[in-house]
């Protein structure tokens, strides 16, 4: 394998393992809840702390990408991430548990920002959404081995075992990175724009000062908000408690919505390459997408067959805000790519992390009181709300698209 072939590969194993405990707690919902006692709100709160931490470090960790260097930040991150999932698998309480997700929030928080970079550094531009969408389409294998695959495991090996490997594996991944990972070919200068350790508060404040940055914020806030606060937590429990399925058909159906994401990442960014287009795509898809959340909003209980390709077809195009990246890249100077890209990356985890505990408090308002097996169980009069919630969400990013600025698939930033 290539160098850089060989770095690209350990940042998305790395990725993989990101989307993986992004999604988990949606096939463990119940689990959780039993394990810990929680009511929705409290759920919500120990899911999205991982996206709280995200978005924190999503400014931060373009900063490092574009001054320490990929390989630093994905040793740190696979150690930390690593200890975190240790943590949480084995914590007895809590709020243990609540530190330990923390921890690989922080961990994992690194990672897509150094797969960008590396694209970035060692590809052609006129392939980065190509291999941006290929990469993601690999990363998400984490997503959908975190659906039905997940939950059938628990029947034979404990939540807590497996997130206790998962840990292992990360800790293993960050010191292959250290050893194996390099930033940048060997003739390209660290920073041919003159952008060095000590300028990187000027040029954070040149991308915060682009008004072309910031619709793709707006875009992956809502449409990643939308997507994320419903298959990464509240898609099995809605379609268990309130459209009668088993827990197995709908991670069934997760994993489905996981693998139609994956493969619009990959398609989408390849159809853009090809076509020279970015915005027209983008409203395309975000339009559709805010339109299917119709079914849920209304509570339309779909047939299995219908269902599962709804699923499938709503994950491709969700996949849509994904060029967003490439939008934010191209409108910068190429020196702050990292930058650029991680500004956008805020909106894809602040989304989740405000919409995962305000859907789960909207639910506890109404709940009447039922359990079951040492959970709370909803009624589709208290998931009402929260579907609007996401629904709404699916809207502003796909209004935010008609602010994109159309890059021709090249850099069009002029100093």
């Amino acid at each position: 394998m290539s160098r850089r072939g060989l770095a690209l590969g350990l940042a998305v194993a790395a990725y993989m393992l990101s989307f993986f405990h992004r999604v988990a707690p949606a096939a463990l919902a119940q689990d959780l809840a039993a394990s810990f006692h929680l009511g929705a709100a409290a759920l919500g709160s120990l899911a999205a702390t991982y996206f709280y931490i995200y978005t924190l470090m999503q400014i931060p960790t373009g900063i490092l990408a574009d001054t320490l260097g990929p390989r630093k930040i994905l040793f740190t991150g696979g150690l930390v991430a690593g200890c975190g999932s240790l943590l949480f698998g084995l914590a007895p309480t809590f709020e243990l548990a609540f530190v330990g997700r923390s921890l690989v929030g922080l961990g994992v928080s690194v990672t897509f920002i150094a797969m960008l970079k590396l694209i970035a550094a060692w590809y052609e531009e006129s392939r980065f959404a190509t291999l941006t969408g290929l990469c993601m389409l690999i990363g998400n294998l984490g997503s959908i081995l975190a659906g039905a695959p997940l939950a059938a495991l628990t029947e034979i090996a404990s939540w807590r075992a497996i997130f206790v490997v998962i840990g292992l594996i990360s800790l293993v991944i960050g010191v292959a990175s250290l050893f194996l990972v390099v930033d940048r070919p060997a003739e390209q200068t660290p920073n041919p724009a003159g952008i060095g350790r000590t300028a990187w508060l000027s040029g954070l404040g040149l991308v915060l000062k682009n008004r072309a940055t910031w619709p793709g914020f707006f875009v992956t806030f809502g449409i990643s908000g939308s997507f994320f606060a419903f298959a990464g937590l509240w898609a099995v429990p809605f379609f268990t408690q309130v459209q009668g399925m088993t827990r197995a058909v709908a991670s069934n159906h997760i994993s489905l919505y996981f693998l139609g994401f994956a493969v619009g990442s990959a398609v989408w960014g390849r159809i853009s390459d090809r076509l020279g287009r970015r915005k027209t795509i983008m409203i395309l898809g975000s339009l559709l997408h805010a339109l299917g959340w119709l079914v849920w909003v209304l509570g339309i209980v779909l047939p299995l067959a219908a269902s599962y390709p709804f699923c499938l077809v709503m994950g491709l195009l969700t996949a849509s805000f994904t060029l967003s990246w490439a939008c934010a890249k191209e409108a910068n100077p190429p020196p702050l790519s990292g930058m650029a890209t991680s500004v956008v990356n805020v909106g894809v985890f602040l989304g989740p992390a405000m919409l995962q505990p305000l859907v789960g408090w909207a639910m506890d308002r109404s709940w009447n009181g039922a359990m079951e097996n040492g959970a709370r169980v909803y009624l589709a009069a208290d998931y009402r709300i929260g579907m609007l919630l996401m629904a709404g969400a699916a809207v502003v990013g796909c209004l935010a698209t008609l602010a994109v600025r159309e890059t021709g698939c090249r850099n069009i930033w002029k100093a």
